[in-house]
């Protein structure tokens, strides 16, 4: 069931040489670690049952697959009955039947829906510097959910309970980008599934592996109900500083010039007569695009990945509302942000969806509140306890801040 989760998340995955894992196999190979411990404080089968009988799910946030196809969601959804008119909630007695009959439940965006889920993954992000999700899946005994395949992100996989065989295959494709699906190498995949695999093993309660993407696997529960929390790592590749550039030089007005009329596009000989000059003009325009710009553009998309910690509304509105002397506050886990000053003497707190301009006078302040640690109304350094009020507020109304101990 839902728990506390302790800091560290990465090291909890990795074990202790998180180093290690940074320059050995992030990105590079895949890693198994038997960790000896369990994850029920993240999800269990209880927690799997409450979610699918009585949180009134609705798609996409369940899939369910059958010989490696997706089920369609009009066999285990319905109406919501009276004061719930949608037509699309999950029935929890279809679900039970198609489970029986040997279909997978995959629980999605786990992230969103799962408290003990939703501050590991928080608190995982903030470790990676790349936004991540989470999904559960849950096969029953001896069933096969999907057959081999790639994923275009790269995942931990966490079993939480039952056994699952797994086998792991080499890439066809290595590092694919997010629009590569394994579905465009069916051929090369399905090849590559008869090989011996490079990993073989079964998995139980605890184990933990981490897949670079573009890592062929597919996976076989044994004996019991199987289920495991994939957290997919929507890395940032180098392939998004391309596309910031790409985007960025449509801002050179030589680049923006129109071919000549009559040009022949279907003609490599006729076009290729333009492609010097028009690479010359890139390279010159590629050189031309500040830095501030593209960290900019990549930091936008990775932001708004994943959201921040979750906010109680009606709390944190009636604790900003009565704040007073020697209340304590912290900034909120997973915040994405950067604090930039001005030419008029401003400071810019920029957040995922906007950007707040605050006094200069508030600046020693603000990097204390945003520091992580937890700071007492009244002892937070370079403003008097008026003026530390005002900001504390404005940062708590804005989602910034939180009371401490939420």
């Amino acid at each position: 069931m839902a728990g506390s989760v302790p800091k560290g998340v990465l090291a909890r995955l990795v074990g202790s040489g998180v180093e290690e894992f940074s320059t050995r196999y992030w990105g590079r190979e895949p890693l198994l670690r038997r960790t000896g411990g369990g994850f029920d404080d993240l999800l269990d089968l209880d927690g799997v049952d409450e979610l699918l009988s009585r949180r009134g799910l609705r798609t996409p946030f369940l899939r369910l697959a059958r010989d490696g196809a997706v089920v369609d969601s009009r066999s285990f959804t319905g109406g919501g009955g009276v004061g719930a008119e949608i037509a699309d909630q999950v029935r929890d007695d279809r679900v039970a039947a198609l489970f029986a009959e040997g279909s997978t439940i995959v629980l999605q965006a786990l992230h969103r829906t799962w408290p003990g889920i939703i501050d590991f993954t928080t608190r995982l992000t903030d470790e990676l510097g790349h936004p991540a999700q989470a999904n559960a899946y849950v096969t029953p005994p001896s069933s096969q959910g999907f057959s081999a395949h790639y994923d275009v992100h790269d995942v931990f996989v966490l079993q939480l309970a039952g056994r699952k065989h797994w086998k792991v295959h080499a890439p066809v494709h290595p590092a694919p980008l997010r629009d590569q699906p394994w579905s465009e190498h069916a051929d090369a995949v399905a090849a590559r599934a008869r090989d011996a695999p490079v990993i073989d093993e079964v998995l139980e309660p605890g184990d933990v592996m981490y897949l670079p993407r573009g890592w062929l696997h597919s996976a076989t529960a044994l004996g019991d109900v199987s289920a495991h929390l994939t957290v997919g790592v929507h890395v940032v590749t180098r392939f998004a500083v391309v596309e910031a550039l790409a985007t960025l030089v449509g801002s050179d007005e030589r680049l923006r010039a129109s071919l000549p009329l009559g040009v022949d596009l279907a003609d490599p000989d006729h076009l290729g007569g333009h492609l010097e000059s028009v690479r010359e003009d890139l390279i010159a325009a590629l050189r031309a695009v500040p830095s501030e710009d593209i960290a900019r553009h990549v930091r936008d998309k990775v932001w708004k990945g994943n959201l921040p910690e979750p906010l109680p509304p009606i709390a944190a509105a009636t604790f900003a509302l009565n704040l007073g002397d020697g209340d304590s506050v912290r900034r909120r886990d997973g915040l994405r942000f950067r604090t930039r000053d001005t030419d008029d003497g401003r400071i810019v707190l920029e957040l995922p969806d906007r950007h707040l301009s605050l006094p200069e006078s508030t600046s020693t302040a603000l990097s204390a509140v945003l520091d992580g640690r937890t700071w007492c109304v009244g002892k937070i350094p370079g403003l008097d306890t008026p003026d530390q009020l005002v900001l504390v507020r404005r940062l708590l109304r804005e989602g910034v801040l939180m009371a401490a101990g939420t």
